[in-house]
């Protein structure tokens, strides 16, 4: 719903009009974005929300960010009244719909995650996460529900993809990543060959290298054999996670 229709006007020249939408924020982001438009200042959604607001978007928010989403349509469409770019914008409004949308579909990876080497979570100090990308692309979710709760350090995510994969979806995968700041190459992340080199061998022989004790690990594989193999040799001290089907 809108409140009502208001003229754009910069130096008393008249550029159009534009219906405020039912928010608080709504008039003073009309001026904010007027005042910063005539003094040519720096555009962008810094005039709408802070950099800790701007933090909380790229998360599941409650409400669905209903509010932020409107305040978002009314500052992209003052961009197309007064010509200046909204990429930015655009970008971050197309985060929130997905995270939300990802928060709402059937697929949960909270309630599908299951410690499988013990009865009960002993105590870790580290988190390890080992992600065959190609069979769990949703990254929005995967973010949102085990790396940033858990607290996984780049250095401690470990990604591999088969070479007819990435050739697919290398583009899909950097697109999604970049709304949290990340391409493939912040993690370690390994492009196999073809043959006996593997996503699922490949993330197996990281694990085994790392030779982890006291942490959280992490497989994200529908693989059953290769949650075997991982329950086969992880040390009696981790916390073992796999997704349950």
């Amino acid at each position: 719903m809108a409140l009502y229709k208001q003229k754009v006007s910069i130096e008393h020249k008249y550029r159009g009009s534009i219906e405020f939408p039912e928010t608080t924020e709504a008039k003073d982001i009309f001026f904010r974005v007027k005042q910063a438009y005539a003094n040519h200042e720096k555009m962008g959604i810094h005039l709408l929300f802070s950099k800790s607001k701007l933090q909380k978007l790229r998360k599941y928010q409650k409400g669905s960010s209903e509010i932020e989403l409107l305040n978002l349509d009314f500052y992209i469409e003052l961009g197309e009244i007064l010509n200046f770019d909204t990429q930015d914008a655009k970008k971050l409004k197309s985060s929130i719909v997905l995270t939300n949308d990802t928060a709402h579909s059937s697929f949960n990876i909270t309630k599908r995650l299951k410690l499988i080497n013990k009865k009960h979570k002993s105590k870790a100090i580290k988190s390890y996460l080992f992600w065959d990308i190609e069979n769990f692309s949703s990254i929005s979710s995967i973010f949102n529900d085990i790396i940033e709760p858990y607290k996984i350090e780049d250095h401690n995510i470990f990604l591999a993809a088969n070479p007819d994969s990435l050739y697919l979806k290398k583009a899909e995968w950097e697109a999604n990543l970049y709304d949290y700041g990340k391409t493939l190459n912040s993690f370690s992340f390994v492009k196999c060959a073809h043959g006996k080199d593997v996503a699922d061998d490949v993330l197996l022989q990281n694990f085994q290298d790392l030779r982890l004790k006291g942490s959280n690990v992490f497989i994200l594989t529908f693989d059953r054999e290769l949650k075997e193999r991982f329950t086969e040799v992880t040390h009696p001290s981790n916390n073992l996670f796999i997704l349950s089907t």
